[in-house]
């Protein structure tokens, strides 16, 4: 039997469906990425997302979606199902979905979410998802990082140690 926190885990059209019977609850923020080794600067990075709405939605990048952004041949280290049921686990997140393209823009357009979120690395004016969202009269924000962490720098150190 699967822990109860895995029914946070749904496929997008599942996931777009409880959306469409209104079963979610508004505004619906989203955010995606990796999430490969989940660290202090994901959750509270995850947290104050969550604080920005009722509903985080957050889809994760399939493992060949990975390995196309170019993070090395061996990366992910932790398999799609694996990464949604660690963000599943957490209290700020409402569901967890994924997506196989190179960027996340088909599945905000399925989702509709009503404010996308990304890192403070992220100039939210450039990114087309940002144009996306707003066309239904949604917004983008950046959050600022409070803690500087980085997966790709916990796999340097753990491989030099």
């Amino acid at each position: 039997m699967l822990p109860t926190f895995e029914q946070k885990v749904r496929s997008p059209q599942e996931l777009a469906a409880a959306i469409g019977r209104g079963e979610v609850s508004r505004p619906l923020i989203f955010t995606n990425g990796v999430f490969d080794i989940l660290h202090r600067g994901h959750v509270s990075y995850l947290d104050a997302a969550a604080q920005l709405g009722p509903t985080l939605v957050v889809a994760v990048n399939t493992d060949d979606s990975v390995r196309r952004l170019g993070k090395g041949d061996d990366r992910p280290l932790n398999t799609t199902e694996d990464r949604a049921a660690l963000l599943a686990a957490l209290a700020s997140t409402s569901f967890i979905t994924y997506f196989a393209e190179d960027t996340p823009e088909a599945i905000i357009e399925l989702l509709k979410p009503d404010l996308i979120v990304k890192g403070g690395d992220y100039d939210m004016e450039t990114l087309p998802e940002t144009a996306l969202v707003r066309s239904w009269g949604g917004d983008a924000v950046a959050i600022p990082f409070a803690f500087n962490r980085s997966t790709t720098a916990l796999v340097r150190k753990i491989r030099l140690d």
